[in-house]
């Protein structure tokens, strides 16, 4: 078993480090489906926040806990009962602009404490894996599946659009916004093999054991690099998602100045002749 990660104290997360620059996380709240309350929620973005200002983490695993699911999404009952979605509580008398203005906060936090990490990010869906599952799953950089997962953008079903980001990044993953509008507007469920099938993942494994070894084996693999070379190459594909070519070019000079300044380069080519694996220095 994994020791866990040094400094990480958390009550609904367990990180445990299972190699050298191997973060694994884990959504600790089996019991209920692994799915989010408020006190996960804001726990959620701190983990990460922690994780993506340790040097010593290159790239990290997320998973959930026991074998019957990455996370049910949203606890409905419980945001029902607190929280800003309760309808009560702070702000429970203020207007809707005011209302607005307070919920903003809490959803951009969400939307972006993965996506902006400069690690590397694999996430392994697997049993049940539904509305926020898919939002956070969007936001890393692979995506391992267990062949027994079952996928749903939940969100319509409980009288919302999918508001974590779901809408604005599964069209950018997979190449048919047919399938995409066929999931979102339906809610329908969808397995492993259509997941793979459309590009959402890129991995499917016999069960939750083995795409977990196959997500720690994958990040072990990126850890042993350049963390010059693997934070650059993932800066440099999101910000070409979002930018024209001659744009991303332009982006891709300045990054690659400053990044062929440092010594990875010359240790990863004197490595290629010595035969030797290079070691790189903390970034």
């Amino acid at each position: 078993m994994a020791a866990p990660l040094a400094g990480y104290k958390y009550e609904h997360f367990l990180v445990t480090s299972p190699h050298p620059y191997v973060a694994h996380v884990e959504i600790n709240r089996p019991r209920k489906l692994n799915a989010f309350a408020r006190p996960q929620w804001l726990e959620f973005g701190a983990v990460f926040r922690q994780l993506s200002e340790d040097a010593g983490v290159r790239a990290v695993v997320l998973s959930g806990a026991g074998d019957r699911a990455f996370t049910a999404g949203l606890d409905v009952q419980a945001a029902s009962q607190e929280g800003p979605l309760s309808g009560g509580g702070d702000g429970g008398d203020l207007d809707a602009a005011r209302k607005a203005k307070a919920l903003r906060p809490h959803i951009e936090e969400f939307q972006s404490c993965i996506s902006e990490m400069e690690r590397s990010v694999i996430c392994v869906l697997h049993g049940i894996a539904i509305g926020l599952a898919i939002d956070i799953s969007c936001c890393a950089d692979v995506r391992i599946c267990a062949a027994d997962t079952r996928l749903a953008v939940k969100e319509v079903d409980v009288g919302l659009a999918a508001d974590i980001g779901t809408l604005a990044r599964l069209p950018k993953i997979v190449g048919s916004t047919s399938w995409v509008k066929d999931v979102c507007l339906s809610a329908r469920d969808f397995s492993a093999q259509e997941a793979l099938a459309q590009g959402f993942v890129s991995q499917v494994h016999g069960d939750k054991a083995a795409a977990v070894a196959a997500a720690t084996n994958m990040a072990r693999t990126l850890a042993g690099k350049s963390p010059v070379a693997v934070q650059g190459t993932k800066e440099l594909l999101n910000y070409g998602r979002e930018h024209n070519t001659a744009d991303s070019l332009r982006y891709t000079t300045v990054w690659n100045s400053v990044a062929l300044q440092a010594q990875d380069l010359p240790a990863a080519m004197t490595s290629a002749f010595t035969k030797k694996r290079p070691t790189f220095e903390k970034l």
